[in-house]
């Protein structure tokens, strides 16, 4: 399992949430005390709010989405699609809320959400203002 460190000051200086004010349009349900992210190998320094969790089903770790360029990569092998990142963190500080449902205004998300994508998460409707 993926631990954070709570006693972690990181160095938030420059850190801009962007458009996580209007990313998560309507929470309704998230996994309780959300969960602590394994980011190996996941180059991208900031997860961003609507970034899709998903988990590896052999070890029960939650981890970002891999990306690649500007889209989501193909969900690999042996692992599931959880939900979405409620607010941007660091990687370093990769404590996140994971809503499972609700509404998400996908023309602020950090990567175009794919029909596969939506498909596996039902109880989230992906809007566009």
């Amino acid at each position: 399992m993926a631990e954070t460190n709570l006693n972690n000051s990181a160095d938030i200086t420059g850190f801009d949430a962007g458009v996580d004010s209007v990313t998560i349009v309507s929470y309704i349900e998230g996994i309780p005390g959300g969960r602590s992210l394994d980011v190996s190998g996941f180059a991208p320094t900031v997860i961003r709010a609507g970034h899709v969790v998903i988990k590896e089903t052999a070890t029960g770790n939650y981890k970002p989405m891999p990306v690649s360029g500007d889209g989501y990569d193909a969900l690999p092998a042996e692992h599931t699609v959880e939900g979405v990142v409620v607010a941007s963190v660091t990687t370093d500080n990769a404590m996140v809320g994971i809503m499972v449902r609700g509404s998400v205004n996908q023309k602020a998300s950090p990567y175009p959400v794919t029909a596969a994508l939506k498909t596996a998460l039902p109880l989230i409707r992906f809007t566009q203002d």
